[in-house]
């Protein structure tokens, strides 16, 4: 879609269908994750010149769609508008030009492309190929969209820098053969004939050894000469410390949250959540531990190794025994189920050591790759074993897995709402379903029900955490140490998503204030409706028309609602 092309006011179905083929062709990448391989042979455009068409183009959508007046799916029109603002914030708020991300950076998100994009054709092998040499000026762009903000007086914080530093020093001690990049060579292409696998083969590896890896190359030296100098401190590492971070941080608040929401009124919601919370540890911690307060119950949870995993094989077992359990209890609880399959995995071993506790890849739509539950076996020992359930219902049955799954397998909706949504209600629902797991009987005991606390600590904590950093001056160490003392993570697991706060400013805050709309409309519905409450009927009116805003999910279940509970 060009910037200079005006879009003609026409039916909102065609300005669905024009957002979705303009979304494709600016995120190529999501565009292969999604099962379109239009776009396998091309990364992102991150030139200023690039976002500020693509800017330019989403805005004159954006009016196309104000200027229709007799739109009939209501739903349709307010999501339409929700995406089309957040394609512009991301687009305009500048991160590209100072923000070193060791979550989500070129050194992560390009090795990880094999783990969605195949080469089980020569046409697509043809693309990959493409798409790879292209790695080396997209890194390339990276780098002089950092020195463009160096020049602003824009920069990262110091410890997602040296995170990034990390990662890049060891993907450049790899050797070759071991690069991720070139993990498709082990792929099985026995149909082919032998000229088109050893030209493929060869024409993969010119690309990582010539292109890919002195590009990578570059950008390292770009971050430890250039940035990591004059990188701000650990104790101001917010958003507001870069010239127009406040305001930025509303933007991100609104595209997260979906509720334009003051930071110290989010603030306050953390900090009663959390003291509720708390309470909750008082009676739990002593019963099962036997121990008197909050901070001995969270050492005891910290330092006693019997609580931990021993190997990443046991951490991969344990996800996929809570995976079946659940799915063979979700119809009890759901009218709709998903066709789409979910299997667990082992987040990569180039990402794990700075990545999350765990994460959901949704499935390619049409069934070429089944929704995909990645679990972090690195440092087993680190990994707890009262919180493993938890984590299992929110990232796959009944949370995340079953959300995206029913929403992607609505044919009859425009392809826009199948596949993208808001953070605060596919968040909110992953960490309602953990809660919910408890209802349905899927806890193995009063141990892995801790693990709700846990989480349910983690995410309210995130409220308070996220504010504090990028609005009210927290420091790094001031935000650790408050996540140290009300949850039950360990220490590494902590400081990772400290970072990822800071690099992701406003994601986290969905989390909990999507779980708190769910259970204030579920409550609403049980109350409204008595006796004729249905759990059933209302999960399925509250996923059936994809992960929507919460201005919309209230609109919709209150609709459900005023005819009496009736689906």
């Amino acid at each position: 879609m060009s910037a200079q092309r005006a879009i003609e006011p026409t039916g909102l179905d065609q300005l669905a269908e024009a957002f979705w083929d303009a979304y494709l062709a600016s995120n190529p990448t999501a565009a292969t994750t999604f099962g379109d391989h239009r776009y396998d042979d091309r990364l992102e455009d991150h030139s200023p010149g690039a976002m500020a068409d693509s800017a330019a183009a989403f805005r004159s959508l954006r009016a196309a769609v104000l200027a229709l007046s007799d739109a009939t799916d209501w739903v349709t029109r307010a999501e339409l508008l929700e995406e089309i603002d957040g394609q512009i914030v991301g687009l305009e708020a500048g991160l590209e030009t100072w923000s070193v991300d060791p979550l989500n950076g070129p050194q992560v998100a390009l090795p990880n492309l094999p783990q969605v994009q195949v080469a089980d054709t020569p046409e697509r092998a043809a693309a990959m190929v493409e798409r790879w040499r292209a790695m080396g000026p997209y890194i390339d762009q990276e780098t002089d969209n950092l020195r463009l903000g160096l020049a602003s007086g824009r920069v990262a914080t110091i410890e997602p820098v040296r995170r990034t530093i990390d990662q890049l020093r060891a993907l450049d001690d790899l050797p070759l053969e071991d690069w991720p990049l070139l993990a498709p060579l082990g792929d099985d292409r026995s149909s082919w004939s032998t000229v088109a696998r050893d030209g493929f083969a060869r024409d993969l590896r010119a690309a990582v050894r010539d292109i890919v890896r002195p590009a990578f190359g570059r950008y390292r030296e770009l971050i430890e000469q250039e940035i990591r100098p004059v990188a701000r401190s650990s104790d101001r590492p917010g958003i507001a410390n870069v010239a127009g971070g406040e305001a930025a941080y509303r933007q991100f608040i609104r595209l997260h949250v979906t509720r334009a929401i003051e930071p110290d009124v989010i603030h306050r919601t953390g900090l009663d959540e959390v003291a509720r919370i708390d309470a909750e540890w008082a009676t739990l911690g002593p019963r099962v531990l036997g121990t008197p307060d909050l901070a001995s119950t969270l050492d005891a949870l910290r330092s006693n190794p019997t609580l931990y995993f021993s190997t990443g094989d046991e951490i991969v077992s344990s996800a996929e025994r809570s995976l079946a359990r659940a799915r063979a209890a979700i119809p009890a609880w759901f009218g709709r189920l998903p066709r789409a399959d979910c299997e667990v995995a082992p987040i990569p071993d180039h990402e794990a050591p700075d990545s999350t506790i765990a994460y959901y890849l949704w499935p390619a739509p049409g069934g070429e790759r089944p929704g995909r539950y990645y679990v972090n076996t690195h440092e087993p020992t680190t990994r707890p074993r009262y919180e493993a359930e938890a984590l299992a219902f929110h990232e796959s049955i009944p949370g995340h897995h079953l959300q995206i799954a029913l929403a992607q397998e609505r044919a009859d909706l425009p392809a826009f709402r199948r596949n993208l949504g808001s953070t605060a209600f596919a968040e909110g629902w992953g960490l309602y379903a953990e809660r919910l797991a408890d209802e349905m009987g899927l806890y193995s005991g009063d141990t892995d029900r801790l693990g709700i606390l846990s989480y349910d600590a983690w995410r309210a904590c995130r409220l308070v955490v996220d504010t504090g950093i990028h609005a009210l001056g927290w420091s790094r160490r001031q935000a650790i140490e408050f996540m140290t003392a009300h949850t039950a993570l360990g220490l590494n697991n902590i400081e990772n998503e400290v970072d990822r706060y800071i690099v992701w400013p406003g994601q986290a805050l969905g989390y909990k204030l999507g779980q708190l709309e769910f259970l204030r409309l579920r409550a609403e519905a049980t109350d409204r409706l008595g006796p004729g409450f249905d759990i059933r009927t209302f999960h399925d009116v509250a996923l059936a028309e994809g992960a929507v805003s919460l201005e919309t999910l209230s609109r919709i279940v209150h609709t459900w609602l005023d005819r009496g509970g009736r689906a």
